[in-house]
């Protein structure tokens, strides 16, 4: 990792690693680098990662993921970051953490292909009580963070689904357009190219073909039909991206200025 207002960092045994800085909002103001990152596991971190970690002023590590996630791959962090486990699903609804034998066994009860099945993931993130409960808290953890100097780090098992919308959630709290934050989702698909084609290559390898392979896909990358299954809950049953914030995250105005004073720079 390094510390020279980059948008992708670079891990020894982690990836998806992305900086929210940088970015700008609708009112001219600029996203503070090295306040918020977001990541997918943590589980395999070196001691050479966790003291980059630290080097990078991390203070906070959200993790998104479910118990049975946690339990499997505990994350890898120093004693002195500071955990908090706000799981958006009871299990793994994302399939991220599944191996290709427990994918396929699923697939074959399963009625609806991967596409749909994560544009239900994702109207479920929006709309599901717990997934609500696990945003708020996730903008009370980014609402305690006031040194300037301290970074938050929040991730699920790929950093693409449960953090696409908890980045999602978060930059449109500060300001920034929509098409900028669909930008910052859909660039997980340039960072975990080379992942993704391995885990295709691999399946091709064991005979896997058709819906099957397709599905596998459709479940290790990120989608414009995602994002927008999301944005059409919110639209639908909010009316707009800050009422929903409002309403279902209880973002008061006080808290939403807050955020802007500790994560913006003008």
């Amino acid at each position: 990792m390094q510390q020279t207002n980059q948008r992708v960092l670079t891990m020894d045994h982690g990836y998806n690693f992305r900086d929210l800085g940088g970015y700008q909002t609708n009112d001219g103001q600029t996203v503070k680098w090295q306040r918020v990152i977001r990541t997918g596991t943590l589980a395999y971190l070196s001691q050479h990662d966790q003291q980059a970690l630290v080097d990078y002023g991390i203070k906070f590590d959200v993790d998104f993921r479910s118990d049975v996630e946690v339990a499997q791959a505990p994350d890898q962090i120093p004693n002195d970051i500071l955990y908090r486990h706000l799981p958006v699903f009871p299990d793994d609804k994302t399939d991220a953490s599944k191996s290709q034998a427990e994918l396929s066994a699923e697939l074959k009860t399963r009625k609806m292909n991967g596409f749909d099945h994560m544009v239900r993931v994702y109207q479920n993130m929006v709309t599901q009580p717990q997934a609500q409960a696990a945003y708020r808290a996730f903008f009370a953890a980014l609402l305690t963070n006031t040194n300037e100097k301290d970074g938050l780090l929040f991730h699920c098992t790929a950093g693409k689904d449960r953090t696409g919308m908890g980045a999602t959630f978060f930059l449109s709290a500060l300001g920034v357009p929509k098409k900028i934050i669909k930008q910052d989702y859909l660039l997980t698909n340039d960072i975990l190219a080379s992942l993704v084609q391995n885990r295709l290559i691999k399946a091709k390898n064991e005979g896997i073909t058709g819906t099957t392979l397709d599905t596998i896909k459709a479940q290790m990358t990120v989608s414009s039909g995602y994002f927008d299954a999301a944005m059409k809950v919110i639209n639908d049953n909010y009316g707009t991206m800050p009422q929903f914030l409002k309403d279902a995250l209880q973002l008061s105005s006080e808290d939403v200025n807050d955020l802007k004073k500790l994560y913006l720079t003008d």
